[in-house]
């Protein structure tokens, strides 16, 4: 393709072979290489990951990384996921000088906010005032009190302060000056979409951040000879993940069928909440919590499960939704108004957010129904053949038309 489009494209996490934003991070980056000159600027601590990947995968000569962390002494304090917000939006602030001389040096006028896809959290400011591409982007999605009083003290408070910034949107003046900004915002649910004013709504679409990936198609053969029904939830342990609401739901749909089986794949700050539910329910032969586990070793658990679950309260573990697409396997799921439109009840049941209880009932009889194998190959059927439709080849097309549409729309004008 001669004469590429020229983006430098923020992507604080952008690694391979790994899974959530990081890896949707890397996805989008690949897609985008097919068809723009790219500039990516990301973490220093992805370097060796990303290098080392691109020894070994070669044709990747248009995508230019650019590495940079804050010094030591300002990071020390950040471990994992802990302090990562603060730690993020000194990043940006610190990189602005980054982004606006590759820009001017390298004569790119196209700047896009990738990751991390959060609507509330800083953009460079010197990106934001050129063509400013926004997303995928999402953040502003809240869970009511009915929820969240369930949670411990942190959970509840968590969700009280972001029901309160979201109630507060539209006097917050770096979201407000974002959008107006904002040249194109992929919008990851309604909710960010509806949260934009009308004057620059017409910016704003619907855009998922995740695809099936190529990877899952080796292992669909393979088949699980245990005789339990065999079902599975993947995540970060946060409790706007929706786990304490299987756990439920399994105490209630055991007494029926107790031969149903549940994983918990995930670590996290509600581990202790959700082990001493599994306790209380009597649930300790029925579920269990493994805790984080390897790549490979997810593949093969979700290989060998039956069905997939994801009742995440907010857009959350989209990527093992679609893991479950090609593999085959039927999908339970809570409504969030994003990534579930990509889904039919062809080969998903999926359930409206309405009260706790009903959201558990729900759930109950969505585990109850799919213990039908009959149902769970037919739907398993429907749902792999979908699969082709939302392949990251396919969804960096959808990428590229979107992208160049906006820029050529812009010029033109």
């Amino acid at each position: 393709m001669k004469n590429k489009l020229k983006i430098f494209v923020s992507a604080y996490a952008c690694e391979p072979n790994l899974g959530s934003e990081i890896g949707v991070g890397w996805h989008w980056v690949l897609q985008m290489s097919k068809y723009f000159d790219l500039w990516v600027l990301t973490r220093k601590s992805n370097q060796t990951t990303i290098e080392s990947w691109l020894k070994e995968n070669k044709g990747y000569s248009n995508i230019n990384f650019i590495y940079f962390d804050l010094p030591y002494y300002l990071r020390f304090w950040k471990k994992g996921m802990r302090g990562v917000r603060t730690y993020y939006n000194i990043w940006q602030w610190a990189t602005n000088s980054i982004v606006k001389r590759t820009m001017q040096n390298n004569g790119i006028s196209i700047f896009h906010h990738l990751t991390y896809g959060n609507a509330l959290w800083s953009v460079s400011s010197y990106g934001q005032k050129q063509f400013f591409i926004w997303g995928p982007t999402g953040g502003v999605e809240t869970i009511s009190s009915e929820f969240s009083k369930h949670y411990n003290a942190k959970g509840r408070g968590i969700e009280w302060l972001r029901r309160t910034v979201v109630s507060t949107l539209k006097y917050n003046s770096g979201f407000n000056k974002r959008c107006e900004n904002a040249n194109l915002v992929l919008c990851k649910t309604e909710f960010l979409k509806d949260s934009i004013s009308p004057k620059f709504g017409n910016k704003a679409i619907l855009f998922t951040d995740v695809a099936v990936a190529s990877r899952s198609f080796e292992l669909i053969n393979a088949k699980n000879s245990n005789e339990t029904i065999n079902y599975i939830i993947v995540g970060k342990l946060d409790p706007w993940r929706g786990f304490d609401l299987i756990i439920e739901a399994f105490a209630l749909a055991k007494e029926v069928a107790p031969e149903i089986r549940l994983k918990i794949i995930g670590n996290g700050a509600d581990w202790n909440r959700l082990q001493n539910l599994i306790k209380e329910k009597n649930l300790n032969k029925y579920i269990k919590m493994l805790g984080a586990i390897s790549m490979d070793e997810y593949n093969q658990h979700m290989l060998l499960s039956d069905v997939v679950v994801n009742p995440s309260l907010k857009e959350g573990a989209v990527t093992t939704a679609f893991d479950a697409m090609a593999l085959g396997k039927p999908l339970i799921c809570t409504d969030t108004l994003g990534y579930t439109r990509y889904f039919s009840e062809d080969y998903a049941i999926i359930i409206p957010i309405q009260n706790r209880q009903m959201v558990i009932n729900e759930l109950k009889e969505g585990v109850l129904k799919l213990t039908d194998k009959e149902l769970r190959d037919k739907m398993g059927v429907k749902s792999q053949k979908a699969s082709e439709k939302f392949t990251w080849d396919a969804r960096g097309a959808e990428i590229y038309e979107v992208i160049s549409n906006a820029f050529n729309e812009s010029v033109s004008r």
